[in-house]
């Protein structure tokens, strides 16, 4: 009984070590994931004005390539 114990215990662990070894998308899968509904904004004008507050903050840092001051009047 101890020894099928133990050996369902390290089958267990083994489980649990390896089960997230496999994370990661795929390239056959990213076709799937680029597709518009799997984006988190899905609608285009919403999705426009993030990008317009992103760059419009991080443009002194060089976010998304655009260039000015930060303070959204480029």
């Amino acid at each position: 009984m101890s020894k099928h114990f133990m050996l369902m215990g390290v089958i267990g662990i083994t489980f649990l070590i390896t089960g997230c070894s496999e994370m990661g998308v795929k390239a056959w899968e990213r076709d799937v994931l680029a597709q518009q509904e799997m984006s988190l904004i899905n609608e285009p004008v919403e999705s426009s004005l993030n990008d317009h507050v992103y760059f419009s903050k991080e443009a002194s840092s060089g976010g998304q390539g655009f260039g000015g001051g930060g303070c959204g009047c480029n």
